[in-house]
Parts: C-alpha cells; sequence; structure tokens
C-alpha cells in the first residue's frame, strides 16, 4: 500500500476572525522564502483564500472539504497537491469544530485535521483575555481526543505584560506557545461583500500584503517549532487522487452468448459504443474554454485536471479583455467569481458576448456556476449579458450561504436525471426566471425547492460543485464536447 509522510499541520482557531488566514498565508509564504517547496490546502469551499495561499507558496491552493467530495477524499485529494512537497499548511474554516450545519463535525477543520492525522496550531485573538485564555485553550484541547492540538499562537497581544500573562496562564494547559503576533501590526487585506478581494484583482498589492504576512509571521513565530510539529504527523495511508485514476471505467460487459443457431452473436449496444457518426471525432481532443481573468476567480484546480484527463484541451480565457472564444471551442465552462463588480466592463465586451450566445444556441455544452449563471442572463442589474437565458439577475441585501444537497432534476450536459450531487451557495445576488427553462436541480431538506436552468446544451446554478466528487461529470461534458 502506498502511503503519504509529508509533514503536515492545520492552522485553527476558536472562532472566525481570529487570524486564521493571516498566520496560515504568512507561515506559508514563510516556510517558501527558507526554501522549502510548500503545499498550500484550505479546508472548506472557500476559493479566495487558496488565491492568497498560490501566491505564498508558488503552487496551486487546493480544497479540502468533506462536504462536497466526502471524508474519503480528503486525505487523497491532499496527497494529490503535495506531490513533491517537503512541506505541507492546511488553513482551516471558521471555528476548529465548526462544520455542516446539523451534520455532527462533519465539513469540520477537526475532521480534517483527523482525516489527515495532522497536528493543529490553534490562533487565539487574545486582545481581550489574560489568564482566562488558558480555560479556552484547555476546553479545545480536551473536547475531542482524536484532534492533537500541539500548539497555540497568540494573537492581537497587546504588551509584554500582556504576553507574559498569557504564557503564564498556559503553562498549567500544557500547550506550546508557538509565536506571539502584536495586535499593531498591520495587514492590508481589504474585504468586500463576500469576504477578501481576491489575488486576481489586487494584482501587485495582493503580493504586498502576503509578503506582510510572511514578515509577521517570521519575526513572531517560531518556524522551527512549528516546523518540527509539522514533521510529528503521522505516516498518511492510501494512495493520491489522479483524475486519469478517477475516469478510469468500469470493467467491460461480458462477452456476448452465441446464438442457439450458430450465428454470430450480437454487438453489444449501449453508450460505451461508438455509433460510426462519431467515430471520427473519438480521436481529437475538443477544445474546452473556461474563463477566468478578475471577474471569475472562483475555480477548483481538479475541475481542469478532470476534462484535460477526459480529453479535452483546456484552454483559459478572460471575459474582460477577449472579443473571441479560443479558436475551436466545442464547450464552456464558466464558474463563479465577482460579474457584479465588472458588470460594466462584461458588458461593453458585446463581441464575446455574441459568441457566447451563439455557442450555446448552437447546442454546445455549456456549464455555468453562480457567477456564470449571471453572465449567461438576459442582464444583471439593468446592464445587458448574454442573453442566453431568458433571465434577469440583481444584486441584494440578503447573503445566500450554505451547503446543499441536490438531485438533478432532469438529464443534462453534467448528469443524467436522478444523480445525486453535494454543493454550496454563497451569493448577494437573486436571479429572476423567464419562462420556458428547466431546472437543473431539486434542492433537498427542510425547504425544498428547485433551482437553476438546463436549456439545450447549457447547464447553469447558483451551486458550486466540486467535481471530483463526482468524475463521470468531466467525463460526459467532454464527450458531448465531441458529439454535438
Amino acid at each position: 500500500m502506498t502511503s503519504v509522510s509529508v509533514p503536515r499541520l492545520v492552522v485553527a482557531a476558536p472562532s472566525s476572525g481570529s487570524g486564521k488566514t493571516t498566520v496560515a498565508t504568512g507561515l506559508m509564504a514563510a516556510f517558501a522564502a527558507r526554501g522549502l517547496a510548500v503545499s498550500p490546502h484550505k479546508v472548506g469551499p472557500d476559493y479566495i483564500d487558496p488565491g492568497y495561499h498560490a501566491l505564498a507558496t508558488g503552487r496551486v491552493g487546493r480544497n479540502l472539504d468533506a462536504y462536497l467530495c466526502g471524508p474519503e477524499l480528503v486525505a487523497p485529494l491532499f496527497a494529490h497537491g503535495a506531490r513533491g512537497c517537503d512541506i505541507a499548511v492546511v488553513e482551516g474554516v471558521m471555528g476548529l469544530y465548526d462544520g455542516a450545519a446539523g451534520e455532527g463535525e462533519l465539513a469540520s477543520t477537526a475532521q480534517v485535521a483527523k482525516l489527515l492525522r495532522a497536528p493543529v496550531v490553534l490562533v487565539v485573538d487574545a486582545s481581550a483575555q489574560a489568564r482566562s485564555v488558558a480555560a479556552l485553550v484547555h476546553g479545545f484541547v480536551s473536547w475531542d481526543p482524536g484532534v492533537r492540538v500541539g500548539g497555540v499562537i497568540l494573537n492581537k497581544v497587546g504588551s509584554d505584560r500582556h504576553e507574559a500573562l498569557l504564557r503564564e496562564a498556559l503553562e498549567s494547559v500544557g500547550v506550546a506557545v508557538l509565536g506571539v503576533l502584536r495586535r499593531a501590526a498591520p495587514v492590508a487585506t481589504p474585504s468586500r461583500h463576500l469576504g477578501l478581494v481576491p489575488v486576481g484583482e489586487r494584482r501587485g498589492a495582493a503580493g504586498d500584503a502576503v509578503a506582510a504576512m510572511a514578515a509577521l509571521v517570521s519575526g513572531g513565530c517560531d518556524l522551527e517549532g512549528l516546523a518540527s510539529l509539522a514533521r510529528s504527523a503521522g505516516v498518511l495511508p492510501g494512495a493520491a487522487w489522479d483524475a486519469a485514476q478517477a475516469l478510469a471505467p468500469s470493467p467491460p460487459p461480458p462477452l456476448p452468448v452465441p446464438s442457439p443457431g450458430g450465428g454470430p452473436p450480437e454487438p453489444p449496444s449501449g453508450p460505451g459504443r461508438a455509433s460510426s457518426s462519431n467515430a471520427g471525432r473519438a480521436g481529437r481532443r475538443p477544445v474546452v474554454a473556461v474563463a477566468g481573468g478578475a471577474a471569475f476567480t472562483f475555480s477548483y484546480a481538479e475541475h481542469a485536471e478532470l476534462l484535460a484527463a477526459a480529453g479535452a484541451e483546456v484552454v483559459v480565457f478572460d471575459p474582460l479583455r477577449d472579443e473571441e472564444l479560443p479558436e475551436g471551442t466545442r464547450g464552456l465552462v464558466v464558474g463563479g467569481g465577482f460579474p457584479e463588480v465588472y458588470a460594466g466592463e462584461l458588458s461593453a465586451n458585446e463581441p464575446l458576448r455574441e459568441a457566447v450566445r451563439e455557442l450555446a444556441l448552437a447546442g454546445a455544452p455549456v456549464a455555468a456556476e453562480c457567477a456564470g449563471l449571471l453572465y449567461l442572463c438576459r442582464e444583471l442589474d439593468g446592464r445587458p449579458m448574454c442573453g442566453v437565458l431568458d433571465a434577469k439577475a440583481r444584486m441584494s441585501e440578503r447573503l445566500t450561504l450554505g451547503y446543499r444537497d441536490a438531485v438533478a432534476v432532469g438529464d443534462s450536459v453534467l448528469a443524467g436525471a436522478g444523480a445525486r450531487m453535494r454543493g454550496h451557495e454563497f451569493h448577494r445576488t437573486v436571479v429572476e426566471p423567464g419562462a420556458g427553462d428547466a431546472p437543473a436541480w431539486g434542492v433537498r431538506g427542510a425547504r425544498p425547492r428547485v433551482e437553476g436552468f438546463v436549456q439545450r446544451g447549457v447547464h447553469a446554478s447558483y451551486l458550486h460543485t466540486h467535481w471530483a466528487s463526482a468524475p463521470g461529470v468531466a467525463r460526459r461534458f467532454v464527450e458531448r464536447c465531441r458529439t454535438s
């Protein structure tokens, strides 16, 4: 059996807003500055933090989401991202023990730490505490014996005297203090309606922010102690996830039985048999255009890897700048991001909007999630969009957020009717549908509803999904690209 022994640690906190992103990103950058190959990871469905992680390490930031992908894929996906690395840093989500609502520990940082057999570093906002910090840390250390909290980083410490009080209190808990960050230390990470401003929108400023995080962590933390803690992680059994292996076909059906009259058996039929009309296309690599640039920064790296493994040529384009789709485009993937921020520029690019509309009207496969859904609408906040869908989109004051359990309402380019998929919603927009489009998903739960659109080859939805949990999605999409 194969195994993974990459040194690793998980950066967690008692609650959101404690400083996890600053510490995790700064730690990644600090280790990278020492010449280490650092593998960056983020617990949960967040797309923005991995952009900063990638900037800090020079490697793709990858998500580890036990709800979207299932607990069984957490370790293989981690091992896939950590191939060839000297150390891995995993940034947690929310509080250490917070996960999917009503699902116990599922999708929590604590669960991921246990699945990775990784020690935890607890980042504590100590700005309004002294001796009470010991009770807080003791509670987090003892709550789940399966979680090993190997050290604490004290954030927003006010003075030398404050630090001394905190250290004295923590001596009774027996957890090492691996860092102290002062309250006055500034790190410029501007936020917006859905969290931090993505790296793709900040260019040089994002690099400055990451450098400031690295300096802060290097100056206030015991890097050697943290590296030693990472090396204490146990061996992780099992093989790394691989896109090609995930797409490997199931065993072939048994050979047909000869007819009683002794004639030749009937040839097999079904989806595994290429028809003569499609056989000529089977050897080609259809071009799948994937939207990128500042307006569409939300994507999981595994999606492009699965598309390529399924036989596609993946080409990234920028809807803010490119007036044409990539040459030979046979399919289109438009992920999440912030089209509402760039609505004016997206609308002004009429040639590309028309190209997208023509591709969709021709029946080509189009997969759109959240921001991609808005881009395909007739208009967004009164500005013309692609007009693929007869729907209007607008900004809203209400935040829609949470995991979703969904079932495909009918057949589409992504899934067959009845297929189950888990997703995540995160937006402050509303779509007012027109008439005639079939829904994409039936969302299960306390308030069942239908969601999204299926039209010709278009599948558009608010749900962000992780295709590693259902690699057949990529195979189905690419096959439709070949035959459409």
